[in-house]
Formats: structure tokens, C-alpha cells, sequence
């Protein structure tokens, strides 16, 4: 062979080599291209997973603590709650979903409460009475829905008032002397139901059950205890009768009947006694008295049980408005 054969055929065996060397670099560069797409699209994936997995934690726990941020609180479509607890804001400082957050919201016995931080109190827009405080509990008040009541001084506050607007109307109409006498009226039975049960239980021979729960009734009602108390303000009289501001007793057509006839110009009034019963001037109905205690038991607060307690005793309670010109 000659030298020029041998150099053609080593040519030859070089371009058939380098043939397949150059699809197989190809394939190997597109297996590259499509592996690494491939693990891009399985990072990625993993990656919207986790973000998934961690939007869904989050609103879990958005939704677990429920908390409330200012803009919520500013805007027209949050509805008060009737009833604020106090509380340090170090209690859920460290919930990254409470950062921000001015307190939260939460639900006791179908009784919506709102848990107020206590930094943000002076900023909410509202009067607490008697002062605010952590952990203390207040109810609004029934005329003003940007002032709250103390929990366990909301009944003895409501008496002041009544005896204060009282006295202010006295003094509006040119009254000389006004008293008022306080007489209230409290039980120490147990409900009617609750004694028919104990005498099923008891079994009484010869005895109706019915009968008996009406004769232990009646001797429930002769052991009620009658508490009373009455305050006299002396005035000058000298005085135009003017409508005053009512509140309490806006409503009371007694009331208003006195007023009508002492500001009509003719003065013929000289004395009236009026009876006012506690149940036209309550503080809190007895069935919302019963929804607090409700809530405040599963706060477990030592008010629980007490507001229905209040609610039943003003019930009874009966104010003697005696007013001289």
C-alpha cells in the first residue's frame, strides 16, 4: 500500500469516527439541557409547595388567633363588640401573625368579646369607667356605645346615675326639696322548677307535688329581706323650670308628665310623689344579665354568676321620687 492509499484511508476512518462522536456530544448536551430543566421543575415545585404549605399554616394560625389590626378596627364595617377585655399585649407579642395587632377578637357562649392591648386604649377612641385596667372587664354602656362599663360595678354606677338625673331634675323644674327613697325587695328561694324537682324527689305522702312547691314558694316570698335607703337635697327654688336632660328616664311617662306640667308656664304643681319600678329604668335585661355571666364563666372570672343576681334584685327595687316647690 502506498503511502498516498494509507493517507486516504486514515481519513476515511476519521470522518466515520467523528460522526458518531459529534451526535453523541449532542445527545449528551441535550440529556444536560433536559435534566437540568427537569430538576428546575421539581425545585420549583417543591418551592410552590412549601410557599403553599406555609400560606396554609399561616391562615390557619391567622385564623386560630384571630387577631385585629387598626386599619380593621378604623374601618366602618367592624361592629363593636358590647363587651372589652384589657389585656397586656405581651401575651401574644411574639405570634408572628399578631405583629401589629391591637388586640383580637374572640367569641364566649355566643358572646362576641374584644381583647384590647392596653397601649392601644388611649388611642381607641373610648371611655372606660371607672378607669382602664388589665384583665378587667367592661360592658357598654346602653346609651353610648363609645363608653364601657366596669363589669362589677356596672349595676352600682347605673344607681348613681338614676339618683344624680334624679336630683337634676328636681333642680331643673325649681323644686325646693327633693327626696328619694330607695326600697328594694330580695329572695333568697330557689325557682319555682327547681322545688317541683325536690319534691318529686322528696316524695311527700299525701302531699300534691304541686301544692308543695307552692307552699314552699310561699314561704320563700315571707323570708324576703326588705333593704331601703333615702336621700334628701334641699334647694333655693328660685330657679325658671327648664326641661332637663333625661337619660334613665326618658321614657318614664311620669316622668315626662311632671316635666310637661312644671315647663307649660302655669305652675300649679306644688308636691308629687312618684313610684318608679326598677324593671322601667333596668340596667341590663335579665336575659342579657344571663349571656354575660355565660361568657364570663368561660373566661372563669369571680363576676360569673353574679350579673343575673343584679339584673333579678333591681327587678324589685322600686325608687320613691318625692319632689316640693
Amino acid at each position: 500500500m502506498s503511502e498516498k492509499d494509507l493517507t486516504v484511508e486514515i481519513s476515511e476512518t476519521e470522518a466515520i469516527t467523528s460522526v458518531p462522536q459529534e451526535k453523541g456530544n449532542n445527545l449528551w448536551k441535550k440529556a444536560t439541557a433536559a435534566g437540568k430543566r427537569f430538576t428546575e421543575s421539581v425545585q420549583k415545585g417543591v418551592t410552590t409547595l412549601s410557599e403553599k404549605a406555609k400560606n396554609d399554616n399561616f391562615a390557619r394560625r391567622l385564623k386560630k388567633y384571630n387577631p385585629l389590626f387598626p386599619d380593621q378596627y378604623a374601618s366602618s364595617a367592624f361592629a363593636l363588640p358590647n363587651m372589652i377585655v384589657i389585656v397586656d399585649d405581651a401575651v401574644r407579642r411574639d405570634i408572628d401573625v399578631c405583629v401589629g395587632a391591637i388586640g383580637w377578637t374572640g367569641t364566649e357562649n355566643n358572646t362576641e368579646i374584644l381583647y384590647l392591648y392596653d397601649e392601644f386604649v388611649p388611642d381607641s377612641g373610648l371611655t372606660f369607667i371607672p378607669a382602664p385596667a388589665c384583665d378587667a372587664i367592661y360592658y357598654v354602656d346602653k346609651f353610648d356605645r363609645t363608653r364601657f362599663i366596669q363589669i362589677d360595678c356596672i349595676f352600682e354606677k347605673a344607681h348613681e346615675e338614676k339618683l344624680a338625673e334624679l336630683e337634676h331634675i328636681a333642680y331643673s323644674l325649681g323644686a325646693t326639696l327633693c327626696s328619694i327613697e330607695i326600697v328594694e325587695g330580695s329572695t333568697t328561694a330557689e325557682s319555682t322548677h327547681k322545688k317541683i324537682s325536690s319534691s318529686k324527689k322528696a316524695a311527700v305522702k299525701g302531699i300534691d307535688v304541686t301544692t308543695a312547691a307552692a307552699a314552699e314558694h310561699a314561704q320563700s316570698e315571707m323570708s324576703s329581706t326588705k333593704r331601703s335607703g333615702k336621700t334628701i337635697t334641699r334647694f333655693t327654688g328660685n330657679v325658671t323650670p327648664t326641661p332637663p336632660t333625661l337619660k334613665w328616664f326618658a321614657h318614664d311617662d311620669s316622668i315626662k308628665r311632671l316635666v310637661e306640667m312644671c315647663c307649660s308656664g302655669v305652675n300649679t304643681v306644688r308636691e308629687r310623689t312618684l313610684e318608679i319600678k326598677g324593671s322601667s329604668t333596668a340596667t341590663l335585661s335579665q336575659k342579657a344579665a344571663y349571656a354575660i355571666d355565660c361568657a364570663l364563666s368561660k373566661i372563669g372570672t369571680k363576676e360569673q354568676g353574679q350579673l343575673e343576681k343584679q339584673a333579678t334584685r333591681e327587678q324589685h327595687c322600686t325608687l320613691i321620687f318625692k319632689i316640693v316647690f
